[in-house]
């Protein structure tokens, strides 16, 4: 049994035998132990002792009770806790103390702030900025997030304040933003032009304050795609030559954190390697993808990057790259200027835009110049309420060519005919199985881009560590379970430096999950409102998480969510 969508509101029960409190010892008794690094799984006994592991018996029978809780767990796979290395949940952890769907997924850390995009520091005129470019560049609903934040903080060290105050049921690292610090030392302006001198120590003065508090790095974009407020390119890829390395230079300094990166022109394999050995520490970017009718690409960036010096980590993703194309919300078809200018209209400017044969004929040419165009003919209707029949059914390009119109046109007339209700999926890329599978024996390779807390009305990847266990290893066998485990645990911990996570062994934290390998996966896709203001959102289940333990608290038992059990702590340094 998985852990089932409705289980954060507190239904359910424990198992009978009740939560267990972290000071308690606890033996957890005849798993199926695969620990982190890599080496084969085997039969044993784990003990726990106020919310550490402190022994892990093998070979010589089960470990005595001595009085302590045993829980069965025969015919299970216990494995450390999952780390989620890159997610969105800077503005959900304010409201969601279950940061779901992660948490149904056996995920008990989640690292935030990636890409350069966090809620702190951010001075308070900046405020409605971010918030319009955190619902165009990452999909987060502007309602959601209006009724959800409460700006109780400015700077980082206070952000991290407040979400170490709240409760939470898993762990969480934060890292802090090159956008973000690009508003707080530049205000407004931080979209529109190079830092100077004085702009550029202040941003380094404060990424100093934020590793002070207990960031764990340091994140930033040059992605084209990341075009924020207005239609204008967000902060960081404003920022001038050298403006990052200086920025960054107190993990330098004091060699500590590492910076992530969601990669662009401009920075790339060969820049991203420089600034890892500029800088003496891990730098993790965003991402290697399988390009549809380009198998070799992956290959070269593959190859280029195992030539360049510095520790160098480039993040995979172990499922297809789909995108909701969605005709409702701001962010859909960023790269089409006149389609961004329309999403950000009321909407019944954007029906008459959408209807006016001008406006059309403008995006349509717009569209034409873009990937757009090879990406709406496979693109397939996923929601819809006046076109039930056309949902999984044919294609855009099918439609359209069976009416002799473009794809664009026909997406319109759909939207339109059911006030923009509909909705439609298309896989951008990372949809080769082969190649995919390829990249997960690439040990140089990091198993991220979940980017749980983004998108959330339009995807949902926050299930990727179900999904690669049920489809990658247990269905296509591309992967050992041994490395399945390494890559979701002692990986990402290594990376982010969480020095007492990612493995079982004695002094290791006890965050644990027990799944059936015959059942783990993830289930189909649900759309639920369940967000402040009643802002919706995709959901995936999970099968198979049988038990969760975080820092020795349970937090999962039969499956089911256990109520009043927030453990989790805000890993402050990397703790």
């Amino acid at each position: 049994m998985g852990i089932q969508a409705g289980a954060s509101t507190g239904e359910g029960k424990a198992l009978s035998t009740g939560r267990r409190r972290a000071g308690a010892d606890v033996v957890l008794r005849g798993a199926t132990v695969v620990n982190g690094d890599r080496r084969p799984p085997r039969r044993a006994d784990v003990r726990v002792h106020a919310g550490t592991v402190v022994e892990v018996g093998v070979g010589d029978g089960p470990l005595p009770a001595d009085g302590a809780t045993v829980v069965d767990l025969f015919g299970l796979v216990l494995a450390p806790g999952f780390v989620d290395p890159h997610t969105h949940y800077d503005a959900q952890v304010l409201w969601d103390a279950d940061l779901t769907p992660s948490s149904w997924h056996g995920v008990t850390t989640v690292v935030t702030g990636n890409c350069g995009f966090t809620l702190a520091p951010t001075p308070e005129e900046c405020r409605d900025e971010v918030v319009e470019m955190l619902s165009v560049v990452e999909g987060m609903s502007r309602t959601a997030l209006q009724a959800g934040i409460d700006w109780g903080f400015t700077s980082f060290p206070d952000y991290l304040d407040v979400v170490d105050a709240r409760p939470k049921r898993i762990n969480v690292a934060a890292m802090v933003g090159h956008t973000a610090l690009r508003y707080a030392a530049m205000g407004l302006d931080a979209p529109t032009r190079p830092a100077t001198a004085d702009e550029v120590d202040r941003m380094r003065r404060m990424v100093d304050d934020a590793l002070d508090a207990g960031a764990v790095g340091l994140s930033t974009s040059r992605s084209e795609s990341h075009v924020g407020a207005r239609a204008r390119p967000v902060p960081s890829r404003a920022a001038g030559p050298g403006e990052l390395a200086a920025v960054a230079d107190p993990l330098r300094r004091r060699g500590i954190g590492v910076v992530e990166a969601t990669w662009g022109p401009d920075l790339f394999v060969d820049e991203l390697a420089a600034l890892a050995d500029r800088l003496d520490r891990p730098v993790t970017w965003a991402a290697v993808l399988t390009q549809r009718g380009q198998p070799e690409w992956t290959e070269r960036i593959r190859e280029a990057t195992r030539r360049l010096p510095g520790q160098v980590v480039p993040q995979m993703a172990a499922k297809p790259l789909k995108v909701q194309v969605d005709l409702s919300v701001p962010g859909t078809m960023a790269t089409v200027p006149a389609v961004t200018e329309a999403l950000g209209a009321e909407v019944a400017d954007r029906l008459g835009r959408f209807t006016d044969p001008a406006w059309r004929a403008e995006a349509g040419r717009q569209v034409a110049a873009t990937d757009w165009a090879r990406r709406l003919p496979r693109a397939v209707l996923q929601e819809s309420v006046a076109h039930a029949d056309l949902v999984g059914g044919p294609s855009l390009g099918d439609l359209a060519a069976r009416d002799g119109r473009t794809p664009f046109e026909v997406l319109l007339d759909l939207a339109v005919a059911d006030n923009l209700r509909s909705r439609w999926t298309v896989a951008l890329m990372n949809d080769a199985d082969d190649e995919v599978a390829s990249m997960l024996g690439d040990d140089r390779l990091l198993l991220g881009l979940s980017d749980a807390g983004a998108h959330a009305a339009q995807l949902c990847d926050a299930d990727a560590p179900t999904y690669l266990l049920g489809h990658w290893w247990r269905e296509r066998q591309a992967i050992s379970l041994e490395d399945a485990v390494w890559r979701l645990t002692g990986q990402p911990a290594d990376v982010f430096g969480l020095r007492r996570r990612g493995r079982i062994a004695p002094g290791m934290v006890a965050d644990l999950v027990a799944f059936d390998p015959d059942t783990v996966g993830s289930r189909g896709l649900s759309r639920r409102s369940d967000f402040p203001g009643g802002a919706d959102r995709l959901v995936a289940e999970s099968s198979g998480i049988h038990r969760v333990w975080v820092a020795g608290t349970e937090i999962c038992a039969d499956g089911r969510l256990v109520p009043g059990a927030f453990p989790g702590a805000l890993l402050r340094g990397a703790a």
